[in-house]
């Protein structure tokens, strides 16, 4: 009876461990991850916010934790007086119909003026103040200037206009249009005077030292230069994409 002879199976291919991927590839990774998410997340804000009212913000909980409470209304444009939106472009950028976000010209001279002088448009202000936080720092700097071109080509400029003014301070723990109007001047937002507007426009640059329902004399002399700025906007056409 012949033998039969069992032949010897191959052994197993050898187990080759998957490759380890290194910390900074997995650091890089979770950071693009990170930053696609707060992009979408202000991508839908941004959506958002063109055409419902902003809640609140950064900055307003902070002063309502610090003040224990603040004054804020939100209102529609039609409920604003047209003298506001004129003055608080004569008062803060006055070529806001003219610019995609920023005013390159002011840049450029605050730059030539080292510095001291400012720059900010009415658009990045908004976007301070609705989407981020107050201070100064680089990166704010820098989230400023990827989030305002975006509000620039999603929201019409009326918008970014109207949302200013509802967000706005205009006195310590006053917040917007409406509750400004209400507690300075005993009005609606609806009912400014042109005389009215342009004090409350003349504190935005420090409203929680400027009065406006007690001038004193620089309130005074900016609510007349903002007057007469109003008046130029109106009649020359800056003041075309938010007023019929």
């Amino acid at each position: 009876m012949a033998k039969t002879t069992r032949k010897k199976s191959a052994p197993p291919p050898p187990v080759v461990a998957a490759p380890v991927r290194s910390i900074a590839a997995r650091v890089r990774f979770w950071a693009l991850r990170g930053l696609l998410g707060l992009a979408a997340f202000y991508g839908a804000l941004t959506l958002i916010f063109a055409v419902l009212p902003v809640p609140t913000n950064i900055y307003q909980l902070q002063e309502s934790v610090r003040l224990g409470g603040i004054d804020r209304d939100w209102v529609g444009w039609d409920e604003i007086a047209p003298e506001m939106a004129l003055s608080v472009v004569a008062a803060e950028d006055a070529n806001f119909c003219l610019h995609w976000g920023f005013d390159m010209k002011a840049i450029r001279l605050a730059i030539a003026e080292g510095g001291n002088r400012g720059a900010s448009t009415l658009s990045q202000q908004t976007v301070k103040n609705v989407f981020l936080w107050h201070g100064r720092s680089w990166l704010r700097k820098a989230a400023e200037g990827v989030l305002t071109p975006v509000v620039e080509l999603v929201w019409t400029k009326r918008r970014i206009l109207h949302v200013y003014m509802n967000v706005a301070e205009f006195g310590e723990g006053v917040f917007g249009v409406e509750a400004a109007a209400q507690h300075w001047f005993g009005v609606s937002a609806a009912d400014l005077t042109p005389t009215q507007a342009a004090r409350l426009a003349a504190v935005l640059p420090d409203p929680k030292t400027r009065n406006p329902a007690n001038p004193g004399p620089l309130v005074r002399r900016r609510t007349a230069s903002i007057l007469s700025g109003a008046e130029t906007i109106a009649a020359d056409g800056r003041a075309s994409c938010f007023i019929d």
